[in-house]
């Protein structure tokens, strides 16, 4: 198969639309659905990130892909009880694969944006990934294979309509790219740029230490930002991006953005979000609606008399801003990466109230010596990797 007819570009009204390859055939095949124009984008940019991480940590690998940029990424290290519990598969009576492991927390750190996603597998797609991919509200999945009983699965979801991609895994694209803009054809050599220990060599602050896992989290986090929209930060804790701020103008405004969703991330392990009085029966969305209101500003849109008595079976207390501070200066060993150097300190300390204590960023900034300074100030780790990760 040369080409692939879809029903529409990235907007209904943008006909003909398909995907081709000049040469050779399609490296993928359609296994369940008719996935569209932005699903093919997803999915392709997902594959690579994916195969990236498990190049680099040699561990199983998934992503949670929303318009083209990454809202989660993770690999295989095994769930604690808490994390069950916030990505909401304590209830599965599985044995968790490391590929279970990875998309359960890739899908599970940032719900809300994660929500109608595209999933990215690195391995052979097995059952217990398959049931947790069935119970989330989602576009489709690519993978190299699928287990005939997660195949099964999967076929199944959205009455036999649900997207399965399998693509070739010894596939590998021209060294040349190629798109239109205007009706003008750009051309750059693919960015084929290898993220390995040897790329965090250079490191610029007073504090030296990287420890193994704290190497793997720089990995993933600038493998994440090679596939997700510029400006972009990634923030990383444990083998999971936990906060991905993509596609922003400013780089203060991506660092905050990436921050607010790593808080979030951890706030919903504070024992005022674990032990929320639920209503019997409640979706899943609203579940995570609810949560995502509660632990921010707009807290009175779920605690207000009239609005909570559909969500909770009691009224729970306000969890303000104090406490969430309290519980917030807990959160340590964070690692946070940058597609591009850091103009100001204001990004460090914005970090700093994260629990940040590793830094990965190209540096050439006029004030970096500033931006060292504000790490050292904080006892962080930082390292210059000379290269920055733009995807456009």
């Amino acid at each position: 198969m040369r080409e692939l007819e879809l029903k529409y570009g990235c907007n209904p009204n943008q006909k003909p639309s398909r995907i081709y390859m000049e040469q050779g055939e399609l490296p993928i095949q359609v296994v369940s659905g008719k996935p569209g124009y932005i699903n093919f984008l997803d999915a392709f940019n997902g594959w690579q990130l994916v195969r990236e991480l498990k190049a680099a940590t040699g561990l199983a690998a998934a992503a949670s892909f929303k318009h083209v940029s990454p809202a989660g990424a993770a690999v295989g290290l095994p769930l604690s009880d808490v994390e069950k519990k916030i990505y909401w598969v304590d209830d599965m009576d599985v044995e968790f694969t490391p590929l279970a492991n990875a998309y359960a927390r890739a899908r599970g750190a940032d719900r809300m944006s994660s929500f109608g996603d595209f999933i990215s597998l690195s391995d052979v797609c097995d059952k217990a990934t398959a049931l947790i991919i069935k119970r989330e509200v989602s576009d489709g999945v690519i993978a190299p294979g699928f287990e005939p009983e997660a195949l099964e699965i999967l076929k199944a979801k959205k009455n036999g309509n649900y997207n399965v991609i399998q693509i070739d895994p010894d596939y590998e694209p021209d060294p040349l790219e190629r798109k239109q803009v205007f009706g003008i054809i750009f051309e750059q050599g693919r960015n084929e740029l290898k993220i390995d220990d040897a790329f965090f060599g250079n490191i610029v602050t007073d504090k030296k230490e990287l420890s193994k896992q704290a190497k793997i989290d720089l990995a993933i986090s600038m493998i994440t930002l090679k596939y997700t929209q510029s400006n972009s930060v990634c923030y990383v804790k444990d083998g999971q991006a936990i906060g991905i701020g993509a596609g922003q103008q400013s780089r203060i405004h991506c660092t905050r953005l990436a921050g607010q969703k790593a808080d979030n991330w951890f706030l919903r392990q504070s024992p005022q979000v674990l032990e929320l009085p639920f209503v019997d029966g409640i979706h899943r969305a609203d579940r995570d609606n609810a949560i995502d209101l509660y632990i921010g500003e707009d807290y009175m849109d779920v605690l207000s008399d009239g609005a909570w008595e559909s969500v909770f079976k009691v009224k729970p207390n306000v969890f303000n801003r104090e406490e969430k501070r309290a519980w917030l200066d807990r959160m340590t060993g964070v690692t946070l990466g940058s597609d591009a150097f850091f103009p100001f300190g204001d990004n460090i300390e914005r970090a700093h109230k994260s629990g940040v204590s590793y830094v990965a960023q190209p540096g050439g900034s006029i004030r970096d010596d500033h931006v060292i300074a504000t790490c050292n100030k904080y006892g962080m780790v930082m390292c210059f990797t000379g290269l920055r990760l733009f995807h456009h």
